[in-house]
């Protein structure tokens, strides 16, 4: 799950509808608006009207994303200390790159903070060993490799607060995969590239859709992504504004545990409602988190109150985030 906290000044007022109609998208984001309006207790038209308001307003998108950790590829999370005058183009130019996601500016502006996930190891040397290093206006670069994954990804982050009842979000859950997975693809595939494509670039994308741009049929298309999507190599996800919820303030949390305490620490912030992401790494702090906050006077609470009484932490840096540039997709937007 991906959000972006909104940048206006003027809270927005969450919509309950609007919560309900995003969550039911994080359990299946390919759902029929039929299936959604019969749980919602709506009509089809209902939830087809709100959920293209969502996408005007609300910067919503629906997407595929290769689960990278299920996958065995690297990540890495960048902190690139720049000039003020020069960190907006850097994360700009950043974002324009196809394996970088979570980018946004901190620091009162002056470090862009960015997810990378190279495609290869000649990929990741170019950009951590050749470009990064040359560009100009960056005065510092701190790489943590991402080491296990204790909340985010396919795990939605709505359903910590519960807009659906517990029943709502069985009726919308797909069906598990059973418990043959022989035949479950454990990669992708060469030939799946066009497929997976298309899906990065609308995850509703319908079959008669996929079929054109893969060249397959449309059954083969849906025995390909249902066994993708099964084996947990690719999920469906959602990103959006934040404020739609009643969410407004969004922070990276570089969290230093005792070594003992690393894993206890790193599943009990997974439990934790403001969390929604967290990830052991290797680097000066072993945590990375991003926390969302209803407001700075809700964040204070939770840096004071549960993470800072949390047993085994010994250091917390907190990084606002000032504006967020990238999230799953790039798409530059008003401030």
């Amino acid at each position: 799950m991906d959000i972006r906290p909104r940048e206006s000044s003027t809270p927005r007022v969450p919509d309950s509808f609007d919560a309900q109609l995003l969550q039911a998208l994080e359990i299946d984001g390919r759902a029929p608006f039929s299936r959604i309006a019969a749980v919602l207790g709506v009509s089809d038209q209902t939830v087809a009207r709100r959920y293209r308001k969502l996408v005007s307003e609300g910067g919503l998108r629906v997407v595929a994303v290769r689960d990278h950790e299920r996958l065995g590829q690297e990540q890495w999370m960048l902190r690139l200390r720049c000039a003020p005058d020069g960190a907006e183009a850097i994360a700009a130019a950043l974002a324009r790159r196809p394996d970088t996601s979570w980018i946004g500016l901190t620091s009162g502006g002056t470090e862009v903070v960015c997810c990378t996930r190279p495609r290869s190891r000649s990929d990741q040397d170019e950009l951590l060993l050749g470009k990064l290093p040359r560009t100009p206006h960056i005065v510092d670069i701190r790489a943590q490799q991402m080491l296990h994954r204790f909340f985010g990804g396919p795990n939605g982050w709505l359903i910590k607060h519960g807009p659906l009842s517990e029943e709502q979000a069985a009726a919308l859950r797909p069906a598990g995969p059973g418990t043959d997975r022989a035949e479950e693809p454990l990669h992708i595939d060469p030939e799946d590239e066009p497929l997976v494509a298309a899906l990065e670039r609308d995850g509703r994308a319908t079959y008669p859709e996929l079929q054109q741009a893969t060249g397959r049929s449309e059954s083969a298309v849906k025995r390909r992504l249902a066994a993708l999507l099964a084996s947990g190599a690719l999920y469906i996800d959602i990103e959006y504004d934040s404020a739609l919820v009643g969410f407004h303030v969004g922070s990276m949390l570089w969290i230093t545990a005792a070594p003992w305490a690393l894993d206890t620490v790193g599943k009990t912030l997974a439990t934790h409602a403001e969390i929604a992401h967290a990830s052991a790494v290797a680097g000066a702090s072993n945590i990375m988190a991003t926390a969302v906050a209803r407001d700075i006077p809700s964040l204070y609470r939770y840096l004071s109150g549960r993470l800072g009484h949390l047993d085994g932490v010994q250091h917390v840096e907190t990084a606002p985030f000032i504006r967020r540039v990238k999230q799953l997709t790039y798409r530059p937007f008003p401030r």
